[in-house]
């Protein structure tokens, strides 16, 4: 994390920037120490408890283990929910960069148990697009840790398909646009995946939910521009943000119990059934937030963030995977090498990492792991920029981001999962026992891949979109920082013939993306996105080759021989040697547009 933040990233510098001006790596030093220390000793001891004793819901309330409401305690006292804000909301100023690392060290030591990214992520969003009073009500008691946040997009019918969501709301009578939180409106309907839905960690939950406005014939606008958003409180409040000691009529349906994630309460809720009316009537009471109809376009904001953080979550878990087998592996006796006589059955034993097939997994979780890290660090790193940077540096960062999310979120939810179901491998039969912590990781960074935006919609979204925004600009800058890349590695010798196969994977990758969108005949969406995945796939090996091979670069500039850089260099090798040839498979069928998935009749199956 420090080679990464300090050597490669160059984060000190941020204090040259008048926000973060009252900042130097002491004070960066002090806040991951801090985080490190509570995932320490309130995460990690209990990330197997939480995982056994699931929540229970008795009637009234959801139960949790006590490590629950103890870690988040220390995490919401930790300043964490408010680090990035400024100071006059309580925040720290902190580089955003700084704020992922930090939180880096709760999902390494229990993802489980959860930290505080949806309600962070709640509170930033209606500080970007709430009104003064929500603000200060509802985001000001999030950061502060005594309420806590959530995001209700999906419905039991409509998953993935925002557009077919059923919630409505309806002004609410006379209260309509008087309330001082915002418009008022009451709410009906159905919520489903809500994760920390219900529980009692907090004194009010802030849930932020997608829902559509009838119109003048009182049928739902159809679409997403039918979608506005809404702030529906689990608690009621008054005008002065204070709780009035009522429910808002928002009841627990059920807990969803999943493969992994078992620490957090995840929830199917329903919004207006009428289990508790507001002033004799059914409707959850919600208070709009910006215009009718941009509901998604806000909820994005919140989504986007959710992604890196859903990247960094898979990343640690696949991070977490590596230690643990990586440590088995140096204590774990058994074979010996043919190299050393290996039927004698009376040589000793040896540590199976001296196995090179064991090597071979080792060296591929170090690549994803610590690639998938610098990875979300310099995404997080360009987050900064696009706030502080100057004007020029701001828009770069903006459209380097719109390119580099789909692939932040997703290329770790895979590839850190293969890391984990190679650390089950490594511990062989003992890995796939809950007496050691490899099969949960595995559970637990299963889920990365389907929530927020399943694999296949990430990559119809860089395929269908992000690569083709403004006339491929974002495609081209980030080809130019691929080339300035190579540029610096093609004068070290050490990884000169790393830097030629980029070149040649990014030429692979550009013509592909050419050759998918002007295919002889006439345009055809639906044929150019059959094989969006495994564009996805392609184009995300080109970004972590590009990642390492950058990274590398700082290796050799430290020059400093010790085993940590040289460990670095390794994992480099092996994701070129190992990994970046599978870019020509997966380009194949995309670049060719093969229809053999598309086009296989339901009954063939």
């Amino acid at each position: 994390m420090d080679f990464l933040l300090y050597d490669w990233l160059q984060v000190e510098t941020l204090n040259q920037r008048e926000r973060f001006a009252d900042h130097n790596r002491e004070t960066f030093d002090a806040v991951l120490d801090t985080c490190e220390r509570i995932a320490r000793e309130k995460y990690a001891p209990f990330n197997r408890l939480v995982d056994t004793q699931e929540p229970q819901f008795d009637g009234e309330k959801v139960i949790l283990p006590q490590a629950t409401h103890d870690a988040y305690k220390a995490y919401g006292e930790s300043g964490m929910l408010s680090a990035a804000q400024d100071y006059e909301h309580g925040g720290m100023q902190l580089p955003y960069v700084v704020e992922a690392a930090a939180n880096a060290f709760f999902a390494h030591a229990s993802v489980s148990i959860g930290s505080g990214m949806l309600t962070t992520g709640n509170a930033n969003l209606l500080m970007a697009h709430g009104s003064q009073r929500q603000r200060e009500v509802f985001a000001a008691r999030e950061f502060a840790g005594e309420w806590s946040g959530t995001m209700c997009l999906s419905e039991p019918q409509a998953g993935s398909s925002l557009s077919d969501v059923a919630t409505r709301a309806e002004p609410d009578g006379a209260d309509f646009e008087e309330d001082a939180l915002g418009p008022r409106y009451r709410l009906r309907g159905n919520k489903m995946w809500i994760s920390s839905g219900e529980h009692e960690l907090s004194d009010n939950i802030v849930h932020l939910v997608l829902a559509k406005i009838p119109d003048a014939s009182g049928k739902p606008v159809p679409g997403v521009k039918g979608i506005s958003l809404f702030i529906v409180p689990k608690k009621l409040v008054d005008a002065e943000g204070q709780l009035t000691g009522q429910r808002n009529d928002v009841a627990l349906a059920g807990l969803n119990h999943k493969c992994g994630w078992r620490g957090t309460t995840n929830t199917l809720l329903n919004f207006g059934e009428g289990k508790f009316p507001v002033d004799g009537r059914a409707g959850a009471v919600g208070y709009r937030v910006g215009e009718p109809g941009k509901g998604l376009l806000y909820m994005f904001h919140m989504m986007n963030e959710a992604r890196i953080g859903v990247g960094l979550a898979a990343t640690m878990l696949g991070v977490a995977g590596y230690d643990a087998s990586l440590d088995y592996a140096r204590n774990r006796p058994q074979g010996r090498p043919l190299s050393a006589g290996g039927k004698d059955a009376a040589a000793p034993q040896v540590p199976i990492i001296q196995h090179a097939d064991v090597k071979r997994m080792l060296l591929a979780q170090k690549s994803y792991g610590e690639g998938a890290l610098a990875l979300l660090l310099n995404c997080a790193r360009l987050v900064d920029e696009s706030h502080t940077g100057t004007p020029a540096a701001q828009a770069e960062a903006k459209l380097l981001l719109e390119v580099l999310t789909p692939i932040a979120k997703s290329w770790p939810s895979e590839w850190c999962l293969e890391a984990n179901s190679l650390a089950i491998q490594i511990h062989g039969g003992y890995g796939y026992t809950r007496d050691f912590p490899v099969e949960q990781y595995w559970r637990d960074n299963r889920l990365n891949m389907i929530h927020e935006g399943t694999h296949g919609i990430q990559a119809a979204d860089l395929l269908g979109r992000k690569v083709r925004m403004m006339d491929g600009a974002g495609l081209r800058l980030l080809g130019d920082q691929i080339m300035d890349t190579i540029g610096r590695a093609s004068i070290l010798p050490r990884v000169r013939d790393h830097a030629n196969a980029l070149e040649a994977a990014l030429a692979e990758v550009s013509m592909a993306t050419e050759a998918i969108w002007t295919f002889d005949g006439e345009p055809d969406a639906n044929a150019a996105l059959a094989n969006a995945v495994p564009y996805m796939q392609a184009f995300g090996h080109m970004v972590l080759a590009w990642t390492w091979l950058d990274v590398a670069c700082a290796v050799v500039a430290a020059n400093d021989g010790t085993p940590a850089s040289e460990g670095r260099l390794r994992a480099c090798d092996f994701f070129f040697h190992y990994e970046l040839p599978k870019i020509e498979a997966w380009l194949l069928v995309a670049r060719n547009r093969d229809q053999t998935a598309a086009t296989m009749p339901d009954e063939a199956f």
